[in-house]
């Protein structure tokens, strides 16, 4: 059955881990480096963009961005990334991995540049353009998904192949964690040169005019990795899966991965043009496909909806937990450097201690543990901890009991990277055949982007506090904090039931796993 595969996929299966394998990582694993940084940089200056162009003369506490306004800021780069998702990961298998590859990063960098740059003589102006880049920076980072994670699954050996999909993945925490600390050196360098006194001392001399400054450097600079993985992006070869298997050129595939791989491979045109013959050619709307991998679209899509409900409501919203445990003081009690420079430092001691270890975690275990254990484990860990949260919440609010409302807030993100965040997107790019694999990967992606909008613009208002009184600015009465952890954690129990749909792949090849072989074999026996 397996004896039709082509010999240069058999090279790619049983290759060892060489340098390649690295460079390829580090190429891919920078899109997302800046996809990360780009999409959570965000959250570190919501505050100052408050500060700045929403002030109100007299009032108690600084100025904040309205709520449409703040949903829009925070939520429209994930619009632009889902649309970005199933645009690239469609274009992805009609005009190849590289070529569309270039595009997105181009786009990135554009954008990035942009969305630092917008200007207006109106609060409304300077929001409605910064959004309009947001969204097509998002397009872009959108694209990254599909295209960097099959790419990666098609350069891979079987053996290993779930750690280096992860570890392209596990660039994320990096980014997030580049984007802290770049937001503490440029919040305390400009805090030093232009110190002002808190809200509560002088109102309008809290936000020095510099500050502005700060919001625009801190998006700008997304742009620079993007920029420098460009060229290598541009000289990598097209993958050997691709071209043989879509492109059906099999010279082309032999002399790209002879010199990838620098072994002799023989182009083998007779077996592609027989597999050719031989494969049923089904769609991504068919009943065929509908039979086949139906369940496991299901699966990859449901999955990595729920979890992002999750991640990306507790992500955003990481510094209003902050505040409310008292980790980050009352607004008005600081200056607004004062305040950027806080909120970075929490975000960064919760990536440094969480969200980068448990990215790892999954890289080291992935191929001993499999795909499926290590995301049924993190869906009950993290339902546990949510619960161990929402539960005796009112217990947690008392000023002794921070540090270990923290752990545990933690210990939930820990499990959500070593666990679904990392597996959802590792599994569509492994057990779909190479001419939809970047397409379902990219739907598979959208439903998750789905849910962080969902996560975003939903827990927005409902965690919002049960008296009118007491809720943000502009917003209506919500369920409160407690009651949205517990939506939280009930989530997170149908993420664990949905992930029975989605099948193993640890340690099989990828035609394998797709049944791209079994057409082959079994007409060929026929």
């Amino acid at each position: 059955m397996a004896g039709q595969q082509l010999k240069v996929l058999d090279a790619l299966d049983v290759a060892k881990t060489q340098w390649y394998h690295f460079t390829a990582i580090i190429i891919a694993g920078m899109g997302f480096f800046t996809d990360a940084y780009d999409l959570f940089c965000i959250s570190l200056v919501t505050k100052l963009l408050g500060r700045i162009y929403y002030h109100v003369d007299g009032a108690t506490k600084p100025g904040t961005l309205p709520p449409n306004v703040s949903a829009a800021v925070n939520g429209v780069a994930f619009c632009g990334t889902l649309a970005g998702q199933l645009f690239f990961g469609w274009l992805g298998d009609k005009l190849g991995r590289k070529k569309v590859y270039g595009m997105t990063l181009m786009l990135m960098v554009v954008c990035s540049i942009a969305s630092a740059l917008s200007f207006g003589h109106t609060p409304q102006s300077v929001m409605a353009t910064l959004c309009f880049f947001r969204f097509w920076l998002g397009f872009g980072i959108g694209g990254d998904y599909p295209l960097s994670a099959t790419i990666m699954s098609e350069y891979a050996n079987k053996k290993t192949r779930g750690a280096f999909i992860a570890a392209v993945f596990a660039m994320q925490g990096f980014g997030i964690l580049a984007g802290g600390i770049f937001a503490i050196i440029i919040s305390s360098a400009f805090k030093a040169r232009f110190n002002a006194p808190p809200y509560e001392v002088d109102a309008l001399g809290s936000t020095v005019p510099q500050a502005d400054y700060v919001w625009r450097i801190i998006l700008m600079v997304g742009a620079l990795p993007a920029a420098l993985t460009y060229y290598w992006r541009m000289k990598m070869p097209e993958t050997a899966r691709y071209t043989a298997l879509v492109a059906k050129n099999a010279k082309q595939a032999a002399t790209d991965m002879s010199k990838v791989l620098q072994v002799d491979l023989e182009a083998e045109p007779q077996k592609v043009e027989q597999l050719e013959r031989e494969k049923s050619q089904f769609g991504l709307f068919s009943k065929e496909f509908a039979k086949r991998h139906g369940l496991h679209l299901l699966g990859t899509t449901s999955t990595w909806f729920l979890l992002d409900i999750a991640f990306y409501s507790q992500n955003l919203f990481q510094k209003d937990i902050f505040s409310a445990v008292g980790w980050i003081p009352p607004a008005k009690t600081m200056n607004a450097l004062d305040e950027v420079f806080k909120i970075a430092r929490a975000q960064t001691l919760i990536a440094l201690c969480s969200t980068v270890p448990g990215y790892w975690f999954t890289v080291a275990l992935i191929d001993k543990m499999g795909r499926f254990a290590i995301q049924l484990m993190g869906f009950f860990f993290m339902t546990v901890f949510m619960f161990a949260l929402a539960i005796p919440y009112d217990h947690w609010t008392h000023k002794d009991n921070r540090i270990g409302f923290v752990i545990i807030y933690s210990l939930t993100f820990f499990f959500a990277n070593f666990g679904p965040n990392a597996t959802t997107f590792v599994v569509p790019a492994e057990i779909f055949p190479a001419r939809l694999r970047s397409t379902c990967h990219g739907i598979s992606a959208a439903s998750g982007k789905l849910g962080a909008i969902v996560g975003a613009f939903g827990f927005l208002y409902l965690a919002q506090n049960k008296d009118k009184s007491k809720a943000d600015a502009g917003y209506p009465a919500g369920i409160g904090v407690k009651n949205s952890l517990i939506v939280l954690g009930v989530i997170n129990v149908l993420g664990f039931l949905f992930t029975f749909l989605v099948p193993e792949s640890k340690g099989k090849s990828l035609e394998e796993m797709s049944g791209e072989n079994e057409d082959n074999g079994a007409e060929a026996e026929a």
